[in-house]
């Protein structure tokens, strides 16, 4: 971990020896703060950021060029790059609050006129002039937005959007389309806490799928994770993001509470309980490797550990049991 910064952890084993292609936003370069997230989460990876080009038909023709090139495993894209990544069909690829209507958000929030580069650019270039020209260019490359759209492309591109982005909206318009779309805690541009919350546990979804692999189950009953004012009880957040470092984690409820808990987890877990919440009353029938749970639960088909026990009386216990394991 980041000693400077605390959210920042290194995951050496995901995405290992895979290419990552990222699509930075406007005005901003491959040297962007979340290229540098990307590194360093994902030390294993090679990452490849080139400066896109202001003309869009020019940016999208380099990023064919580089996809061609590199044959990327994953594409991350971030606003005007989400409205690029989306375009770069037959690849996993996932769009963090993507600008598809970049024309129309240049107009309504003033990006025209010169505009400094936010991050260093190879080419030494500082400034830039966007004029009605170039804005109705970003129009025309947004009318392409999902012409190449397969039910194999659904399944192969997420979503991230921002619950507090106050600069581009376009979940109603993906989500028209894609399936698999999300809301995270965070703004438009995102800082180490949402990158690490939100998009990590994707790209950590998408790397178990390329490689197959298959991780041992935990399901947790939500009564364990609340307390009396239906707040996150001591260390439960901190027990989630540890635990779906290296284990399935699915979150169970009862099956007649579904509104409630549903807005619970997306407030208090967020992303990791994106379809990852059961709705049952017959956990015994949950098949997997353990179960959290404070009820008395009668025969299981996975490991036991009963919350408020003498052995798992807090989460803090549940934690050092799971990190002796190993993963395991």
């Amino acid at each position: 971990m980041n000693q400077e910064n605390p959210y920042v952890k290194q995951y050496p084993e995901m995405m290992k020896d895979k290419t990552v292609l990222y699509c930075h936003g406007f005005a901003s370069s491959g040297q962007s703060g979340t290229v540098s997230r990307l590194r360093e989460v994902m030390p294993g990876a090679k990452v490849v950021a080139p400066d896109l080009p202001i003309h869009p038909e020019e940016a999208i023709a380099l990023l064919h060029s580089v996809c061609d090139q590199e044959q990327p495993d994953l594409v991350i894209g971030t606003s005007m790059g989400g409205m690029y990544a989306e375009q770069l069909y037959g690849y996993d690829r996932i769009l963090v609050n993507p600008a598809f209507e970049m024309g129309e958000t240049m107009r309504t929030h003033g990006m025209t006129g010169t505009q400094q580069f936010q991050n260093p650019r190879q080419d030494g270039i500082q400034e830039f002039y966007v004029d009605k020209a170039l804005v109705k260019e970003y129009k025309d490359r947004s009318e392409h937005r999902f012409e190449g759209v397969t039910n194999e492309e659904r399944r192969r591109v997420y979503g991230l959007f921002g619950d507090q982005d106050t600069t581009v909206d376009t979940y109603g318009l993906f989500h028209a389309v894609y399936p698999q779309a999300i809301h995270f805690h965070g703004e438009h541009r995102m800082n180490d806490q949402s990158f690490m919350h939100s998009v990590v546990p994707v790209i950590r979804w998408i790397d178990d799928r390329q490689e197959h692999r298959e991780r041992p189950i935990i399901y947790i009953g939500m009564e364990t994770m609340t307390d009396g004012w239906q707040k996150p009880v001591s260390s439960v957040q901190k027990a989630v993001r540890q635990l779906i470092e290296h284990y399935q984690v699915y979150f169970v409820a009862p099956a007649t509470d579904y509104a409630a808990k549903t807005a619970w987890l997306e407030e208090y877990v967020n992303v990791p309980a994106w379809q990852h919440t059961i709705f049952t009353d017959r956990r015994d029938l949950l098949y997997g490797d353990y179960l959290v749970s404070q009820q008395q639960e009668g025969d299981t088909m996975a490991t036991l550990l009963e919350y408020g026990s003498d052995t798992f009386k807090t989460w803090e216990d549940i934690i050092e049991y799971f990190s002796r394991l190993g993963g395991q």
